[in-house]
């Protein structure tokens, strides 16, 4: 079937002298393929459009002109343009699979001085990746390779897959978990809000949650986050989140990066530096301080987590894990 396509084509004025490369660097990273000097090419969709309007503001606000045309081609054309997209994707996914095994040894001797430069490294190629996976529309050979080499570098040498103590045990089978109650503390934060949205859409889709200062009233229910003994609350330097993650096995690129933020705003720290952080935090006290009733607000912090996960992730989830938010 014939696929839509969208021209951005601009002209920009000759100064400032860092205007073309400002618009072509983000050019770049909409993944739009060059087809001139000044015209750029995307596959129709309602964020092709987006990027292309957003680009199109920046080059008038710089003085330019732009246009965004809605165009076809016929079948020979289509296959050469769909080509070059297969190519610059297998390219860069080439690229960061020698820059993974490039970076192994210094990854691992900078991991045994605290890890702080090895964490930002291996950061900074899985945020690379998923980039490069949502440029790739059209599924070059070479993202699987990738990913499964990143899963395995963040496994060896970040330090919270390390952190978990001893006694966590082995991982956990989630079936003797399914249809159960799940207890905590009033007034839910953010740890339990990102602990529920876990719970919800990696353990049981149909978990029901309570609250109480005491599991005592739910001697059936599953504690979480609570401060009494049992269930599933802080380890060692892990929030509920973490330990959850790791009892479960739940290995996702989309969620180390929530457990980073989590973490650090649940214990105030400042270890993952995540740049996301600071905003979660003011949506998890806006919430709080806008929704009186713990069900409703609970329910409204899964959302958040939800699509905190949904932006995180290079491919869109299956549709029947999603939580109940």
């Amino acid at each position: 079937m014939p696929h839509r396509w969208m021209l951005f084509v601009h002209q920009l004025p000759a100064h400032p002298s860092n205007a073309r490369v400002k618009i072509w660097r983000r050019l770049q990273q909409v993944g739009a393929m060059a087809m001139k000097n000044a015209v750029h090419l995307l596959p129709e969709s309602a964020q092709s459009r987006e990027d292309f309007e957003w680009l199109r503001a920046e080059v008038m606000a710089l003085g330019g002109q732009a246009a965004i045309l809605d165009v076809s081609m016929d079948d020979a054309d289509e296959r050469q343009v769909i080509a070059r997209f297969h190519a610059a994707a297998a390219g860069e996914f080439a690229r960061l699979r020698k820059e993974i095994k490039l970076m192994r040894t210094r990854v691992r001797n900078e991991a045994r001085t605290g890890g702080e430069h090895a964490l930002r490294a291996v950061r900074g190629l899985q945020d690379r990746f998923e980039r490069a996976v949502r440029r790739d529309v059209f599924a070059a050979q070479g993202a699987r390779d990738v990913e499964a080499a990143l899963k395995e570098l963040a496994s060896d040498y970040l330090p919270a897959a390390r952190s978990l103590p001893s006694s966590a045990g082995s991982r956990l089978d989630p079936e003797p978990y399914k249809s159960r109650i799940w207890v905590t503390r009033p007034r839910p934060g953010v740890d339990r809000f990102a602990s529920a949205w876990l719970i919800r859409r990696f353990v049981d889709r149909d978990a029901k949650f309570a609250f109480s200062a005491s599991p005592d009233g739910y001697p059936d229910a599953v504690p979480f986050d609570m401060y009494h003994a049992g269930g599933f609350r802080h380890e060692g330097d892990l929030c509920t989140f973490e330990v959850l993650q790791e009892r479960f096995g739940i290995r996702d690129t989309a969620v180390r990066r929530i457990g980073e933020i989590v973490h650090d705003i649940d214990l105030k720290e400042d270890r993952y530096k995540s740049p996301h952080a600071g905003t979660v935090a003011n949506l998890v006290e806006g919430l709080r301080a806008s929704t009186a009733d713990d069900a409703r607000l609970l329910e409204q912090g899964m959302g958040l987590f939800e699509a905190l996960y949904l932006s995180f992730s290079p491919a869109k989830p299956p549709r029947a894990r999603r939580p109940r938010c």
